[in-house]
């Protein structure tokens, strides 16, 4: 699931042949008039600009047991699809002839999208999600000069590169018919934060970002700028914010989540809470601002760890409170993740939590970041902070949406089909905060 960028080929334009077109249509089944008849054998190839990606399992196989899948699809497939930069809306035809099958589909970087759509034995159904692709190149704008983002090698080049290359690649589990690709021309909520916002490439890391898309209508784009280890200050070092600011129209919303990595500034005497980090975040709210983007604080959650009274024990608690004081004195919308993240580990309990976060070994539990399930809770956590905010971008979300997070979903009951991709690699952040 590698892919090497070009650093050159991040600063130069091309115009492809799927680029030119105004929408993709792809037949895996080849029978649908309009429609490209995409083949088991069909690799992704740049002159064809599209096809199956290389990797676990071979496209044919793939292919295959896609269409013919009783159940979510025990081998997943990744296609791909020359696009340009930008919002795509995505339209997917499910089911099959014989078989009764449940579909899930993940975008580039394991964003959920559609989960476990049901379709009866000979019965189509279809489904419309917005996808959105970028690239590091900074297009110049009032305020932003020219230039490219700052990717992180080899994690952003390589683990990570589906989310910085000129192709939409969709991870299908389970039975899918056809795909429709388009220019959707919707609004875009950005996520710039750290390892427990952005897409994480590999199970059994996940983040709240990673779920975001799952709980809103194709009527507004999830674009997630956050990367692992960051903070603040990275975001404007390495010009994150920058890139938004060149791509952000106004009414466009921005969520901003940091405080995990900013803990090693105060180790290193480079800043503190109540200093520095409200500084940033006041320089990153009037940079927004200025494009006619609205822009929203989120505290960081808190890490895993209880007392003997069986209540959260905070590590965060100082970065909660100097985000809310921020937000209050920029008068901008809060959300306090901080603060709906200990209920909900509370509910789950000491050792019920362990649920919520990864285990990339038998045995061994990371207490900061979370696998599917816990950035699932988190992600219903953040749309229902939206709406207690009054943010316009939260009337997008899916019809019938409630959440509370003293009241997390059943362990038990959460199917949502990991994707094949495995490390050991803990994500990159305060490895004194583990």
């Amino acid at each position: 699931m590698t892919r090497l960028l070009s650093a050159a080929l991040t600063l130069i334009t091309f115009c492809s042949l799927a680029g030119a077109a105004e929408a993709w249509r792809f037949d895996f089944h080849g029978a649908t008039p309009g429609y490209t008849a995409v083949r088991p054998d069909m690799a992704y190839s740049g002159a064809r600009g599209f096809g199956f990606e290389p990797g676990t399992p071979a496209p044919a196989d793939a292919a295959r047991d896609s269409h013919h899948s009783p159940d979510m699809g025990a081998k997943p497939f990744f296609f791909s699809v020359d696009v340009p930069e930008g919002n795509h809306e995505v339209v997917v035809t499910m089911g099959d002839a014989r078989r009764a099958t449940r579909t899930t589909v993940k975008a580039e970087l394991r964003r959920l999208m559609l989960e476990n759509v049901p379709a009866a034995p000979g019965e189509t159904v279809t489904r419309t999600f917005v996808v959105n692709t970028r690239t590091p190149r900074i297009a110049a704008v009032d305020g932003v000069a020219a230039g490219a983002v700052d990717l992180k090698a080899p994690r952003e080049t390589v683990q990570e590169a589906w989310n910085w290359d000129r192709r939409l690649t969709l991870e299908v589990h389970g039975a899918v018919r056809t795909i429709e690709i388009r220019p959707a021309r919707v609004p875009t909520l950005f996520l710039l934060g750290d390892s427990t916002v952005c897409d994480q490439p590999n199970e059994p890391y996940a983040s709240w970002g990673q779920m975001l898309p799952r709980f809103f209508k194709p009527a507004i784009a999830v674009a997630n700028h956050g990367e692992s280890g960051e903070t603040y200050r990275d975001s404007l070092a390495r010009r994150r914010l920058d890139k938004i600011l060149s791509v952000l129209r106004p009414g466009d919303t921005v969520l901003m989540q940091f405080g995990h990595n900013d803990q090693k500034q105060v180790k290193q005497g480079l800043g503190g809470p109540f200093t520095t980090y409200q500084a940033e975040i006041g320089t990153h709210v009037a940079a927004i601002r200025a494009r006619g983007g609205v822009a929203v604080l989120v505290s960081p959650m808190e890490r895993r760890a209880f007392g003997a009274d069986g209540k959260v024990t905070g590590s965060l608690a100082d970065y909660a409170r100097a985000a809310r004081e921020a937000a209050q004195a920029l008068q901008a919308p809060f959300i306090d993740l901080n603060a709906m993240s200990k209920p909900l580990y509370e509910a789950l309990g000491p050792e019920g939590s362990k649920a919520a976060f990864a285990q990339p070994a038998p045995g061994r539990i990371d207490n900061t970041h979370h696998n599917n399930y816990g950035s699932y809770q988190l992600a219903k956590a953040v749309v229902a902070g939206m709406r207690t905010a009054g943010l316009a971008a939260a009337a997008h979300a899916i019809d019938g949406f409630a959440y509370e997070p003293g009241r997390p979903d059943p362990v038990a009951a959460f199917a949502v089909p990991p994707s094949p991709n495995h490390t050991n690699e803990r994500p990159l952040g305060d490895e004194a905060n583990r």
